[in-house]
């Protein structure tokens, strides 16, 4: 019996779609690795060019934006959640019963704060803090020309809220509770308080800059850590400083209620915090289009 040899040419054919022969529209293996190894940002020298590449998108997609999108609602954003945030926040302390302790403000700035980042953090950053925009700011994470607006948005919002907290309490309730307003209990040392208002705005701003802003750490869940963040911060340092570590939510019941007794540890403190995180950051934690040492 013999078997029929398979002619010349069927056998090139069959050569040539093995091999991937690029004449004939194939691709050899070692060049089908190479094109997935460059769609996904891989490089054999030892680096990785997705961050490039989604500066380059980024990029892309501001200069197609108008200015509404670049710096009004981004700032609008600002004012809005800084507005509810506070508003919230100090709601809290107003009608907190006196057999809960600090759960009540824990919980209600945690999730306040976290449901504000959730629904406008694609407009703005979702910062709602002065001390938060400034570690951002120092990674690299907000335009420098958007930082002063940010600030007064956040300011702004802050008496806003604080004001509406008064009226829906009336003022017997307000005066009672000094307004929600932040003074350091007379048994902690100003410069304990102001230590304890720095690493507790640490926490906070790198929570920010970690879960947010920066790519390779980024998490879909960023908000509601940020909130949980808050929440744990008020529920450890509330009695030592009263774990403020946003100088908006300080500014804005010493306004309203117009007590600026040592109002200056809740700028010192949070401000601290930030630019400390946005250091280390730049220096050690950043991915590489952050960092500036160990590129």
């Amino acid at each position: 019996m013999s078997i029929k040899k398979p002619e010349l040419s069927e056998m090139s054919t069959r050569a040539k779609y093995c091999a991937g022969d690029e004449e004939e529209g194939g691709m050899t293996p070692a060049a089908a690795a190479a094109a997935a190894a460059a769609a996904r940002g891989d490089c054999a020298r030892g680096g990785c060019h997705a961050e490039e590449g989604a500066e380059s998108a980024s990029a892309a997609a501001a200069s197609s934006s108008t200015w509404v999108e670049l710096y009004a609602q981004p700032v609008a954003a600002e004012l809005v959640g800084s507005f509810f945030f506070i508003f919230i926040g100090c709601l809290s302390v107003i009608t907190n019963p006196s057999d809960t302790g600090a759960l009540q403000p824990a919980l209600a700035h945690g999730l306040a704060l976290g449901l504000c980042i959730a629904v406008l953090g694609k407009l703005s950053g979702g910062h709602f803090n002065p001390a938060v925009t400034a570690g951002v700011a120092v990674v690299g994470g907000v335009s420098l020309r958007l930082v002063i607006p940010y600030w007064v948005s956040q300011l702004v919002g802050g008496m806003l809220g604080a004001l509406l907290a008064r009226g829906v309490v009336g003022e017997e309730a307000f005066a009672a509770s000094s307004g929600a307003a932040f003074v350091p209990p007379e048994a902690v040392a100003l410069g304990r308080a102001v230590l304890a208002e720095t690493f507790l705005s640490a926490l906070l701003v790198l929570a920010v800059v970690m879960g947010a802003v920066n790519e390779r750490s980024s998490s879909p869940l960023a908000p509601f850590c940020i909130g949980f963040v808050v929440t744990v911060d008020i529920l450890a340092g509330g009695s030592i400083s009263g774990a403020c570590m946003n100088p908006a939510r300080a500014f804005g019941p010493a306004v309203v209620k117009n007590l600026w007794e040592s109002h200056w540890v809740y700028w010192l403190g949070p401000f601290l915090g930030g630019l400390l995180i946005g250091a280390l950051v730049r220096l050690l934690l950043g991915d590489r289009r952050r960092r500036i040492l160990f590129k």
